[in-house]
């Protein structure tokens, strides 16, 4: 008899992205290791990305319910003139202007855990009504936003439900929390509450073994790392390659990340090889930093780069399958927390040229798997001779992964792991 599971996230279709991904593809499987997903999700949530394509993937036998959320990024807008509201990437930069620091300083204090509080109260009602009806055997509350698993421990206390927390980033520790302005109240607010979900939740989740270690040692309980996946079907489909020598990089291209000895090596062969020169395409889907950019053109690749906007989840993965390389840059920040593109760059079989430290757990994955090579952004040499090596290697066309068994990743594997931990959870 299947088992019902109350699952609290922000991100559901049609918002985009890997926050959406992982959830509505660990939902699709769940069904299969018989957990019936309830979805509980905002109904007007203010997301950066739209992808109507993931929908397919939300099963009929899904309950999803959305409710309304207040959320004050329109005054942020107004107070700083931007249209798309604050972002991560925004509050890294300290903003320099007055104006850009009284807007992060008011959101960074007032605002706790982050801007979706407000979603809290009304939600913790509506769930409390509506499950005594309704009722459920677990919950599974996905941050960030970490305000789900608020609501979660809320509805724990006042039910007693079993509860599992998912972290696809770090609270504390993640890479902008430093640069929040936060007061010395807001920030021992962040590590209570922090502390208090990991103590409380039944089971806690994280996307990798260092998060584990981190989140072990506030909980002193243990912690399961379920990693981001890639949908084996979304894969299936024979897609041809580029004919062309493409270096595809999938999402947003921060100028953290940027790979600035990728764009010398590439200019050097192209002035050493004609035949390189015209085969070569740099293809970036998403947006691409102002500083990525000019790196590019300083270097002599304008006419060797392609832009394109933000596509369906259905359209990226026939990309990645038809990339000569997929290329992925890791922060020296952030090297323990696992981006979910890494796994669908697993499960397009493509080669992998990844920056970034190469001690951190991407660069081990990419190792294991056999699938790439992770360079740091300071080498050059070496990454000279590999680019050199892989372009010989797809005029002879002979380039193509060969990674060892990833299914491991996949996500019909990972919700497996799901499913024994509330197998585990709601035992009697």
């Amino acid at each position: 008899m299947s088992k019902k599971i109350l699952i609290i996230t922000y991100y559901w279709p049609p918002a985009g992205g890997i926050a959406v991904q992982r959830w509505v593809k660990l939902s699709k499987y769940l069904l299969r290791q018989g957990w019936t997903p309830v979805i509980y999700t905002v109904s007007n949530g203010h997301y950066q990305q739209l992808d109507e394509s993931m929908v397919k993937d939300v099963s009929p036998e899904i309950t999803v319910i959305k409710r309304p959320i207040w959320e004050p990024h329109y005054f942020y807008q107004l107070i700083s003139k931007k249209k798309d509201g604050i972002n991560t990437d925004e509050i890294s930069q300290k903003k320099k202007s007055l104006v850009g620091k009284i807007a992060t300083w008011i959101r960074s204090n007032f605002f706790i855990p982050d801007a979706r509080m407000f979603w809290i109260k009304p939600s913790v009602r509506f769930l409390s009504e509506y499950l005594t009806t309704n009722p459920v055997d677990a919950v599974i509350s996905t941050g960030p936003p970490h305000s789900v698993h608020l609501i979660a421990m809320k509805l724990k206390q006042k039910l007693n439900l079993p509860w599992l927390a998912d972290f696809r980033d770090p609270w504390t520790t993640m890479d902008y929390y430093h640069d929040l302005l936060l007061t010395s109240w807001a920030d021992k607010k962040h590590h209570r509450l922090e502390r208090e979900v990991l103590q409380n939740a039944d089971r806690v989740i994280v996307v990798g073994k260092r998060m584990k270690e981190e989140f072990e040692q506030k909980r002193r309980r243990e912690v399961t790392v379920v990693t981001n996946g890639y949908d084996e079907e979304d894969f299936v489909q024979a897609t041809p390659l580029d004919h062309y020598f493409s270096l595809m990089y999938i999402g947003s291209f921060f100028d953290r990340i940027n790979p600035v000895n990728l764009w010398s090596v590439l200019a050097e062969l192209k002035k050493e090889n004609e035949t390189f020169s015209g085969l070569l395409k740099i293809k970036v889907m998403g947006n691409i930093a102002p500083g990525v950019l000019q790196s590019i053109q300083q270097n002599g690749l304008a006419d060797n780069v392609a832009i394109i906007p933000f596509q369906p989840h259905t359209e990226a993965t026939r990309q990645m399958k038809g990339a000569a390389v997929l290329l992925l840059g890791v922060d020296v920040r952030t090297q323990f927390v696992l981006t979910g593109k890494l796994f669908e760059y697993l499960g397009a079989q493509r080669p992998i040229l990844a920056f970034g430290p190469v001690e951190g757990d991407a660069a081990k994955i990419i190792s294991e798997t056999g699938a790439g090579k992770m360079f740091s952004f300071e080498e050059k040499e070496e990454l000279k001779k590999h680019i050199a090596h892989l372009f010989m290697l797809f005029r002879q066309g002979q380039l193509s992964a060969s990674p060892g068994s990833v299914y491991e990743y996949s996500h019909g594997a990972l919700a497996r792991q799901v499913s024994f931990l509330l197998n585990e959870m709601t035992k009697s």
